[in-house]
């Protein structure tokens, strides 16, 4: 049976490859993510996250056989911007009060290699999110669990947040930050069942 490494260490990714019965292990990819924009200079969402999902895989696939290695990277698209995790209150409180009551589109990134054939794909995936119009009370409570600090948007959809996003059109795993479908396409793609990873 293939073995998937997911180069991430995001609870959201494990939980659903979890509920999805895949058959996993996760490890700590290392990347610097602001060195690497401020050195390719990314355009648009899409590029960004294809970027750092592959640079993601890529710093870990030397580790393992035999093993699917898989990077994922995610990124809201809102007004022109490109928003990645607030890190900070203030941030996270300033784009809450930006989005609420609009939209933007959530790109997640997926670079999976095989570490057995050196062979590599990529696919990004996007997903409009409506935000629910937030009081500013409702908006401070909320970036004060400490939940928007350290995700993509300010914002999760599987957690508190969900109450907050009223609606979306599109995969909603690609909000999550994994994108089942797309996982399935590129364990395809390379030729593997996907079948086959599950426990």
């Amino acid at each position: 049976m293939q073995k998937l490494i997911l180069a991430s260490t995001s609870p959201a990714r494990k939980i659903l490859l979890q509920n999805a019965g895949i058959n996993f292990e996760t490890v700590s990819p290392g990347v610097d993510e602001e060195e690497m924009v401020e050195r390719l200079q990314p355009q648009t969402a899409s590029e960004l996250t294809g970027l750092l999902a592959k640079a993601k895989a890529e710093a870990v696939a030397d580790s393992f056989s035999n093993s699917l290695v898989l990077g994922c990277d995610s990124a809201l698209e809102f007004a022109g911007e490109i928003l990645g995790k607030p890190l900070e209150h203030a941030v996270a409180i300033a784009r809450w009060k930006q989005m609420r009551g609009q939209h933007g589109v959530l790109h997640s990134g997926h670079h999976l290699i095989d570490t057995t054939t050196g062979r590599g794909a990529t696919l990004v995936t996007a997903t409009k999110v409506h935000f629910a119009n937030l009081t500013d009370p409702e908006i401070e409570k909320y970036v004060m669990t400490g939940e928007p600090l350290q995700v993509a948007g300010a914002f999760t959809i599987d957690g508190l947040g969900g109450a907050f996003i009223e609606r979306i059109e599109g995969d909603y795993h690609t909000v999550v930050g994994l994108s089942l479908v797309a996982l399935r396409q590129l364990v395809t793609e390379l030729g593997h069942d996907y079948q086959g990873l599950w426990r």
